[in-house]
This record gives structure tokens, sequence and C-alpha cells, in this order.
């Protein structure tokens, strides 16, 4: 099955990594994963689409969950959200087929950004089937390249956000956390008795 997740984490070396191989670890394929700067610079939002089994999923949103540097995850539900994603499609053309490249390209609102002798760059944003679709017309006047963002997903109704407590007092690091837990040696002062 399908699953869209979308994971707010702190802006930081390395979490890209540690997320992703929590997916792989469990032997989820991803298909896309789409990353970048939330309107707070230290806050980064992914968007990770992947196939598999709903209870592993769960599994690995737990995990997600446990890690130091995200903040919080939800598995975004197919009926209450909504998706895009950008392509860029360089097409080979000539003025024999430019006309109807054209008319495929206004058909699903997309848009052409440059034009040189022997090709057209198409721009098209929208979800995976319409992207699909246009490609599927597009085959025959020989796709030279394709250049696909991965989906970004947002809900119609909730709002994936930092909670109150992290915006106050933000996660620290393991070792951080450790040290303040742990009790704090004091010196103790003792008198020396004169004899």
């Amino acid at each position: 099955m399908k699953h869209t997740v979308a994971v707010l984490v702190e802006n930081s070396f390395g979490v890209l990594a540690r997320v992703a191989g929590l997916f792989s670890a469990r032997g989820f394929n991803i298909d896309s994963l789409a990353v970048g700067e939330t309107h707070d610079p230290q806050i980064s939002r992914m968007t990770i689409v992947a196939h598999g089994n709903d209870r592993v999923l769960e599994q690995i949103m737990k995990q997600l969950a446990k890690l130091i540097d995200v903040i919080c995850v939800e598995d975004l539900k197919p009926e209450d959200m909504m998706e895009r994603e950008l392509v860029l499609v360089k097409v080979q053309a000539n003025a024999a087929t430019r006309n109807d490249i054209m008319q495929i390209v206004n058909t699903f609102r997309a848009k052409i950004v440059d034009v040189s002798q022997d090709t057209l760059t198409i721009e098209v944003t929208g979800g995976e089937s319409k992207v699909d679709a246009m490609l599927e017309l597009l085959q025959p006047f020989k796709l030279l390249e394709v250049v696909r963002t991965g989906t970004v997903a947002i809900s119609r109704n909730s709002v994936l956000s930092v909670p109150a407590a992290e915006i106050v007092e933000p996660k620290r690091s393991a070792a951080a956390a450790t040290q303040a837990a742990a009790p704090k040696k004091t010196k103790s002062k003792t008198k020396e008795i004169s004899k």
C-alpha cells in the first residue's frame, strides 16, 4: 500500500540519512523523498512516499518519533491531502512537431519554459497521474530528459507544526540530555583539625 509521510525535522547534518535509513532497514522502498526548509530556517519538512505494510509503517513512524532530530511525524491520508509534483521535460521538437507538442502542453495546463532549435523544455505541476499521462503522450516525440522533484503534500484540515514545548525548549543532543540528567557532584570541604 502507498503511504505519504510528512516529517518535521531539525535542519541539521545527517538527518536525511538517518530518516531514510529507518525505511530501508525495514524493507520499505522509498518512491520519492522531497526535503526543504519551512518558514523557520531551523526546521525542514520531509515528504516521503513509500509502499509497504501498514503495521510496518506504524513501527517506522514510532521509531522516527524517537530520533532526536525529528520533531513530529504524520501519515497523511489520501482523502485528506493535496499533493503536487514539479516536472521538467526536455523533448525533441522540430517545425513539423512543435504544434502537436504545444497542443499537449496546453491540454495539461503546462508551460514551455525554454525553446531551442531542436528542443522544447516543458514545466508541469500536478498529481502523479496527471504527470504520467502527459509523459505518455509526449513519448512518441522522443523524451530527452525528465526531471521530477518527487511529491510534496499537505493535509487539508490538520496542521503539522512544532509543538509549543519544542519552541520553548528545542530537543537537545543525547549527550547534553544525559549530562543534564546526571546528578551534580559537589566538592565537600573538609576542615583540617590542628592538634
